[in-house]
């Protein structure tokens, strides 16, 4: 039992907690959605035996569907860990009364690490009422350890600002933006003057975020201005500032005043310089941003520079993901599509067969990408098909029409001498 103390004392004591780390643990943006129930026996990592949930399954990419139960064994192995960290707090529970003191308070020490693993693993789950009741349970057990004189200050404040962040992440899923808020702000308040600038953007990112779902965006943009001030007077060589630049130019290229554009794309130019610096050009944030900001040239009208971007990217995606890849075959369907939009339907043909055959080999034939684009190249076909006759028929009336004037000029010619 002594090293079960030992061993709980040392967890929430320790700095490394990698699987609820509040930048990792749970985040909105990161699309975990909660499975819907099902009377059908069926293996805990596929998903839920509705029709919808088993077509969107099977049309996945192998490698999408490798992620995603990576994802949920990941899910289920945390939550099995919370439930073993659980039954042994309670076995311990059960013995308190003739406990020592020092038994007591690592008894505490347990139950705090139980109510942090299994908070993170309903958040990473989506199962928020699970995770809201586990994250304010561990506050109020954060209290007693600290009355205990069980944890020093500086843990104790590390352990408020995981719990007030992952809350904030609970409530902005829950939809209780103001709630959502209030975590933040506590959390900005205890980083301030610590020394920490990465953590302090990340709250500031989160909270733009929150601002950004209730359509304030002058106020998202405020944050992220915030994050980005910071992100570039502590650290402007670090991958954050390039997350945070691409950030701020993603949501400056959604509002809908026209002056933001400017700023837009001198914040996607930043992003792309920052993630070369910090990650290299073959990077898939790199890549990410970069289509990203073709997409904001295509809506600007600057359909040129958007593909000829995407042409020089080619190679680098060829040789990062593979001739046969997502990423390439993204590329040339938006390549297709500019040229298809310029009336260059031969070059588009061309550019959308070969994102056709690459996605036909990734998806299959029935998948729905798959079959936007045959759709797409059987209309450049036929189109293809009627531009070549008319120009065929020109070339004969045109030939015809020289014939036929040919004699008149021959008589004329005759007629002088």
């Amino acid at each position: 039992m002594a090293g079960v103390h030992a061993e709980s004392r040392t967890r929430v004591g320790s700095s490394e907690r990698p699987a609820r780390s509040p930048e990792s643990v749970g985040s909105p943006s990161s699309g975990v959605t909660a499975s819907p129930c099902s009377s059908e026996p069926q293996s805990p990592l596929l998903p839920a035996q509705t029709r919808g949930a088993r077509e969107e399954f099977i049309m996945m990419a192998p490698e999408e569907k490798l992620q995603y139960l990576d994802g949920r064994a990941q899910a289920r192995q945390d939550n099995q860990e919370a439930q073993q960290h659980s039954a042994l707090a309670r076995e311990m529970l059960a013995l308190c009364s003739s406990c020592t003191s020092e038994d007591e308070l690592q008894v505490v020490v347990c139950l705090l690490d139980v109510h942090l693993t299994h908070g993170g693993a309903s958040l990473h789950t989506a199962t928020l009422e699970e995770a809201e009741f586990s994250f304010l349970e561990a506050e109020r057990v954060l209290g007693e350890l600290h009355q205990l004189c069980g944890i020093n200050q500086e843990e104790k404040r590390k352990t408020e600002l995981e719990i007030s962040t992952c809350l904030s992440r609970v409530y902005r899923s829950l939809n209780r933006p103001e709630e959502a808020l209030s975590r933040c702000e506590k959390s900005v308040l205890w980083l301030k003057d610590g020394g920490k600038p990465e953590k302090t953007c990340c709250v500031y990112r989160d909270m733009a975020a929150i601002e950004q779902d209730r359509g304030h965006l002058d106020k998202a943009i405020e944050h992220l201005t915030e994050a980005h001030a910071i992100a570039m007077s502590h650290c402007p060589e670090e991958p954050e500032g390039a997350q945070i630049s691409h950030s701020l130019a993603l949501i400056l290229s959604s509002a809908a005043e026209p002056h933001h554009n400017d700023s837009a794309g001198c914040y996607f130019e930043e992003s792309l310089s920052a993630y070369a610096n910090s990650a290299g050009p073959e990077d898939p944030a790199f890549f990410t941003a970069q289509s990203d900001f073709c997409r904001f040239l295509l809506r600007c009208g600057q359909q040129e520079r958007c593909v000829e971007i995407q042409k020089a990217s080619l190679a680098k995606k060829r040789a990062t993901f593979g001739d046969l890849s997502a990423e390439v075959a993204d590329t040339l369907l938006l390549i297709g599509s500019v040229e298809m939009s310029e009336g260059r339907l031969k070059p588009a043909h061309r550019t959308m067969s070969k994102c056709l055959e690459i996605q036909s080999l990734l998806y299959g034939p029935r998948h729905k990408k798959t079959k936007a684009t045959q759709k797409a190249v059987d209309i450049l076909a036929r189109c293809v098909m009627v531009v070549e006759r008319q120009q065929r028929q020109g070339r004969r009336e045109t030939k015809r029409h020289t014939l036929a004037v040919q004699p008149c000029n021959d008589k004329d010619e005759n007629s002088d001498v």
